[in-house]
């Protein structure tokens, strides 16, 4: 079908006349007879009524001209928007942990913004199940999340592109007056206190799987504290209210300036993905996919 058939046909509609219609089109009548002809060939109905001395139209096509005429608007609409499709103006929807949001998506977005300037960013946070869930369900077209060995990597269908923006590494840490006993000492006794993960939560199931002490309230003596968000186990280990296990990334400045002190030498460390997954059918996520995974950002490293 053509386009300009439609608008013949509307213009059709506003004279009720094939002369002044073809006149307004800037054709002769018989052209645009034949021009109708091909629209009521592509819909097998005839919207014309030739009888000898003048054409009626078809009252089905007159009720329908509002529905023609929006036909049109969107057809237009859609024509506009892929003559003007620029990926760099796109928002990329992403649901992620909180962790990496404060640890690692600064970087990455840094990243993105100077390859395409023009990007929006919409964060949905939450915890590991609600992030696959709201990415499952289409609510994003990407999902990032931190994944280490003693758990595995998520499952997803074939559609679902998986990549690594880099590594990071769970560190048990101290802060405040906490600082002064390890240097004092070099060690923590067992019931210090201790800003604990819900066995339930992400870093509580790796923590708790690895039976690393400080972890969960399982392997605590002395916990304290019991939350899933990390941003506020940081905060309560900076003022020495106990041990905190931490992704290194989200605190390495406090490391390199004293605030904190790591303790992995005593009790450890986990090695952490920093995993982003895509929707293969939507093209912005895996223009991100590809510039964040084909060269993946730096490691973070504990000293």
């Amino acid at each position: 079908m053509h386009l300009q058939w439609l608008d013949d046909v509307l213009v059709l509609l506003e004279e009720g006349n094939m002369t002044r219609a073809a006149a307004r089109r800037n054709i002769t009548q018989p052209a645009f007879s034949r021009r109708i002809r091909g629209f009521e060939d592509w819909l097998g109905v005839t919207v014309l009524d030739r009888k000898t001395n003048r054409v009626d139209i078809s009252q089905a096509l007159v009720a329908n001209e509002g529905e023609i005429r929006a036909l049109m608007a969107r057809l237009r609409e859609l024509r506009t928007k892929i003559a003007d499709f620029d990926l760099t103006r796109m928002t990329a929807t992403i649901a992620a942990q909180h962790a990496p949001i404060c640890s690692t998506f600064p970087d990455m977005a840094l990243k993105a913004k100077h390859q395409f300037p023009g990007l929006q960013f919409r964060i949905r946070a939450g915890n590991l199940n609600d992030c696959v869930s709201m990415f499952l369900r289409g609510d994003t077209s990407m999902l990032l999340c931190y994944e280490a060995e003693s758990v595995g990597p998520l499952q997803f269908g074939p559609e679902i592109r998986r990549g690594l923006w880099g590594t990071d590494y769970l560190v048990p840490l101290v802060g405040g007056a906490l600082r002064y006993r390890v240097k004092d000492q070099g060690d923590i006794p067992a019931d210090t206190p201790a800003i604990v993960y819900p066995e339930d939560s992400y870093f509580g199931e790796v923590l708790q799987k690895t039976e690393r002490v400080f972890g969960t309230p399982g392997f605590s003596a002395n916990p304290v504290s019991i939350t899933a968000f990390s941003s506020g186990v940081r905060e309560l280990v900076l003022q020495g209210l106990g041990v905190g296990w931490l992704p290194y990334s989200m605190v390495h400045q406090q490391v390199e300036s004293g605030a904190l002190i790591s303790v992995a030498n005593r009790y450890g460390q986990e090695p952490l993905d920093v995993a982003v997954y895509a929707d293969s059918k939507v093209d912005m996520a895996q223009a991100l996919m590809t510039l964040w995974t084909d060269q993946t950002g730096p490691s973070k490293t504990p000293e």
